[in-house]
């Protein structure tokens, strides 16, 4: 079988979407408006989570108005606004200024009223320690918004310092065994900080598939199956958006077995301070 599981998504003007796509739940548009252009649309049978990268923009969702949704200059410049958009809604989205939008989407037949989701609801934290260490934004999640609705969508943010590592020891999400495993998709949207770095990132599975990818801004790693982990050159910032969705919502994962003695470690290392 011919595994690929990344790409460089476009970043045009306009809604980029994935050239292949080998998940069966998840997808993602990248949707870029200078400012005055407005998009309209429809979530059809899908439920999606407007995730504001960068710029100000207005959202008409099912006749719901959220005025000048987000604010921060780019990714890398503070916690997102959100807007969760549920099936069969129409949206309008104008951009106030030149705006960047991810649109992170899977199936749902929830029926509810759309939401803003304003950085103060975003939750944020330091997981893991010393060269594995990294800084996390909880967006939409069971565990730290579960007031907030949604069907299938996990989202968050994740930012990897010069030389570090992130999610390692490296995990999967193969099949439901709660509460140590749930089966679910997920999807990495990368950009790096100064734009020109570069990170690596490695998926691989039991049965001996493996895949390293050179991490640049737009590179998408789509993930079915697999553990993972990414690491950033020295030097260099890596961002990713990362989104996950399965049959349910709880979130549980299968450390690699030779590298999860890794993970023990992190309270040693914190009360050193590292």
């Amino acid at each position: 079988m011919d595994y690929r599981y990344h790409c460089r998504i476009p970043a045009g003007d306009g809604q980029n979407k994935l050239p292949f796509n080998p998940c069966h739940l998840l997808d993602f548009t990248l949707l870029n408006l200078p400012a005055g252009q407005t998009w309209t649309g429809e979530s059809g049978d899908r439920e999606i989570l407007a995730v504001v990268l960068g710029g100000t923009a207005s959202f008409t969702v099912a006749g719901h108005r959220f005025a000048e949704v987000g604010g921060r200059a780019d990714v890398f410049s503070g916690k997102p606004h959100s807007v969760y958009i549920p099936a069969g809604a129409t949206v309008s989205i104008e951009a106030l200024t030149a705006v960047s939008i991810a649109l992170p989407s899977a199936p749902s037949d929830l029926a509810t009223d759309p939401y803003v989701i304003p950085p103060a609801r975003v939750a944020s934290g330091r997981w893991g320690a010393a060269n594995f260490g990294r800084e996390y934004h909880q967006i939409l999640t069971e565990i730290s918004q579960p007031d907030l609705p949604a069907h299938r969508l996990i989202v968050g943010e994740t930012y990897t310092p010069s030389g570090n590592w992130s999610t390692y020891p490296p995990h999967r999400h193969k099949v439901d065994n709660l509460p140590a495993e749930a089966a679910h998709e997920e999807m990495y949207y990368y950009r790096v900080n100064p734009s020109n770095g570069f990170g690596i990132s490695r998926v691989y599975t039991d049965e001996g598939y493996e895949e390293n990818v050179t991490i640049r801004d737009h590179v998408m790693q789509m993930m079915p199956e697999g553990y993972h982990t990414v690491v950033s050159a020295p030097g260099y910032t890596t961002y990713f958006l990362w989104f996950l969705a399965g049959t349910q919502r709880t979130q549980g994962a299968r450390e690699d077995a030779d590298l999860a003695w890794v993970g023990q470690t992190v309270p040693t290392l914190r009360s050193v301070g590292l």
